[in-house]
């Protein structure tokens, strides 16, 4: 009895291992249940079958897809983990491991390969922007989207203002019976740091006969592309360090979930 018990005690789960790993997999879990609301709101909001029909076209991207993807994988993994952890489940910590390490590995990959093919991916960035901007009055949050970008980086279209004559509601023809025509979306106007009220008009015959010198005047004239870009340049620190957190929470969990699952196999090796 003695040396069973001696065993017993020279094989146990951590207390500390297990219950890390549940808190660690909660907060996962809830923050992937809120993206999973979130999107799935957003898809209800604007009519399911609407969204359904327009799964085939690809030229924009609804944002709502997004959050569905991200916050249901989040979900899962989450769940998975939380039970895993708390009823001792190896099977389900195994999964949560083995996806999670998936998961970095292709992130990873996709940072290798963003670099070493950065020109392809400033092309594939410029056509989706100018698919975007031909879909801009189609999609509400796809709407937000762009406007919030165009406002974040102080640009207007993909490469300039001109862009916008993709889009029905903005371009310069005379067949064009929109107020709208030959003008910009309001987040593509220079803002007047005075006037509280955003001017929702203040992009109308942006572009009409004017050039680019009056119109730096009223309008962002850079593009979206070039803007990016060099957000990324200065703030190249910031974003390395998000990623780098991002694989280091990854790492940790992955450590956590093995840990768990070897201290499990050896208390069950004494049985």
């Amino acid at each position: 009895m003695n040396r069973k018990h001696h065993h017993f005690k020279g094989a146990e789960v951590s207390c500390c291992v297990k219950y890390f790993l549940f808190g660690f997999n909660v907060i996962f879990w809830l923050l992937g249940a809120a993206f999973l609301a979130i999107g799935l709101w957003a898809w209800a909001e604007k009519g399911v079958l609407s969204n359904l029909s327009s799964i085939t076209d690809l030229g924009g991207f609804d944002p709502v897809w997004l959050f569905i993807v991200v916050g249901g994988v989040m979900f899962v993994l989450g769940f998975a983990g939380c039970i895993g952890a708390l009823r001792e489940n190896t099977l389900l910590l195994k999964f949560f491991s083995v996806f999670l390490g998936l998961i970095f590995f292709l992130e990873l990959a996709a940072g290798i390969l963003a670099f070493v093919f950065k020109d392809w991916i400033k092309d594939q960035l410029n056509f989706f922007i100018n698919n975007n901007i031909k879909a801009y009055r189609d999609d509400i949050d796809l709407q937000n989207l762009i406007d919030f970008a165009q406002g974040y980086w102080s640009c207007c279209g993909a490469n300039e203002p001109n862009d916008w004559n993709m889009n029905m509601y903005f371009n310069c023809t005379d067949q064009n019976p929109s107020r709208e025509r030959c003008g910009v979306p309001f987040s593509c106007c220079v803002k007047d740091p005075v006037v509280g009220v955003i001017n929702r008009q203040c992009g109308y015959d942006a572009r009409k006969n004017l050039t680019m010198l009056d119109q730096h005047k009223s309008i962002y004239t850079k593009g979206c592309v070039g803007q990016f870009e060099k957000w990324v340049q200065d703030n190249l620190n910031i974003v390395a360090s998000c990623f780098v957190g991002i694989a280091l929470l990854q790492i940790f969990g992955i450590c956590l979930a093995q840990n768990l699952v070897n201290d499990i196999k050896a208390v069950k090796a004494n049985w």
